[in-house]
């Protein structure tokens, strides 16, 4: 079974993740953050991930630290539900658009972080989420699930429009990423046998 909780404690936030890679994409959301939720919600609907997130964070300060390190405690669940990643498809893409905006997410479970994020936001705030945040979000991810991660916004101009995507381009390259390759009988994707 493809599933793993992490739970992270530090002196700013408390988090803990539950994840099913080979889920329905149900989701339980409780990040102390509105838009985050919205945007996990994306991630586990067009994922098919089954996500159950508890977050209690410094958000009387900003959103800052609860959402790079809800990005850091996924990533690791991610790492620890794929394990030696042995018979799945590895690499991953997806365009979504919604309305005027497109954009494209292409992902690697190579073993070695990696983000290319070029989201020209329109604005600075959508409601009372910071923007520069998702930046944030997918850094710890990607630092923590091992993966290399490219996001680019072809074209927009509503930024929840851009930024929402994003996260429902990164749930399909997920899924495509992730899926279990039947021709590949369990083994590694990789020339060097491991990754």
């Amino acid at each position: 079974m493809r599933q793993a909780d992490v739970t992270r404690n530090t002196s700013e936030t408390k988090i803990q993740i539950s994840i099913n890679l080979d889920g329905s994409g149900k989701a339980e959301l409780a990040s102390g953050v509105p838009f985050l939720d919205h945007m996990l919600d994306q991630i586990a609907r067009h994922g098919m991930i089954d996500l159950k997130v508890v977050a209690n964070g410094d958000t009387h300060i900003d959103d800052h630290h609860t959402v790079e390190d809800v990005g850091i405690t996924l990533g690791q669940a991610f790492a620890k539900a794929v394990g030696d990643k042995a018979g799945i498809t590895r690499y991953g893409h997806s365009y979504v658009p919604l309305d005027e905006t497109l954009s494209r997410v292409v992902i690697d479970f190579s073993g070695r972080p990696g983000l290319e994020f070029n989201v020209p936001f329109t604005r600075a705030r959508v409601g009372d989420f910071d923007v520069d945040l998702s930046i944030e979000f997918f850094r710890g991810f990607v630092n923590h699930a091992g993966v290399t991660l490219h996001i680019d916004n072809l074209r927009g101009i509503n930024a929840h429009h851009q930024i929402e995507t994003v996260f429902k381009a990164f749930g399909r390259a997920l899924r495509m990423a992730l899926a279990v390759d039947p021709r590949a009988s369990g083994s590694i994707p990789s020339t060097k046998g491991s990754l």
